[in-house]
């Protein structure tokens, strides 16, 4: 998940530069193309890319004490089970 974040934050900044050189570059569609649309774009994509990365790391952390002892019932009751 986190080379995924890299690679997300990389695109967005690449996004970001070569938008604000180029705008046409990039909306090509569009005949006055505006930047604002470009910096939009490259800020949801930064953002996405720092919230993977948040995950990443957040699912390498050992699981809480509270988690941890908390056991599973594995037996089951007789009267419940006729």
């Amino acid at each position: 998940m986190i080379v995924w974040a890299f690679n997300l934050m990389i695109l967005g900044v690449g996004i970001l530069i070569v938008g604000l050189i180029k705008p046409k570059w990039l909306l090509f569609w569009m005949d006055q193309p505006n930047r604002f649309i470009i910096v939009a774009v490259s800020v949801v994509l930064l953002m996405a890319g720092a919230v993977l990365f948040g995950e990443g790391n957040r699912q390498g952390a050992p699981l809480s004490k509270v988690n941890q002892d908390q056991t599973v019932a594995t037996e089951v009751p007789t009267d419940l089970a006729k």
